[in-house]
């Protein structure tokens, strides 16, 4: 086993424990700066992986950018009476712990039939395809159309929120 194989198992621990620990917080600023963690060791499994552009797009903008919008929205909401929300017990209630077990089986099985393949290394070009410079490459060359097409339709949605959100004065 490699440094890097055994880092990849630990980042993905961290992200499986402080993803778990995400959703069992009753506390909304706990689980906000577990969630940071998550998106953290995240960027860390794309390290390992050879995925520097994705890495540092993951900690600069969800770690980063999204992260402060959420810690704003979650303190500027009231949360006096969060403890009525778990208080009430419904079938929901019931059905979620169901449903993550029968996932968490499910992804097992993924898991143990992915295993038995040939996937134990990483391509030798996944060094080069990660980098910046080829991902700049291919998004100007192979895929103009769509990345003009994409930043037409945010420019669309960007216009059309500011002229909805624009106060009109008589």
């Amino acid at each position: 086993m490699t440094f890097e194989t055994i880092l990849f198992y630990v980042l993905a621990l961290a992200g499986i424990v402080s993803a778990l620990l995400v959703i069992t917080r009753r506390n909304p600023m706990h689980a906000a700066l577990f969630l940071i963690v998550n998106f953290v060791a995240l960027a860390g499994i794309y390290l390992t992986l050879h995925a520097q552009f994705v890495a540092i797009t993951q900690v600069l903008v969800y770690a980063g950018a999204i992260m402060v919008l959420v810690l704003f929205v979650i303190m500027l909401l009231n949360l006096q009476n969060e403890q009525d929300l778990f208080e009430k017990r419904s079938w929901r209630s019931y059905s979620g712990p169901i449903l993550s077990l029968l996932l968490l089986a499910l992804l097992l099985r993924t898991v143990a039939f992915v295993s038995g393949g040939s996937f134990d290394r990483i391509s030798p070009e996944s060094e080069r395809i990660g980098t910046v410079a080829n991902i700049g490459q291919q998004l100007f060359t192979a895929f103009v159309f769509p990345f003009e097409m994409a930043s037409l339709l945010l420019l669309a949605a960007m216009v059309g929120a500011v002229i909805l959100a624009k106060k009109r004065f008589p």
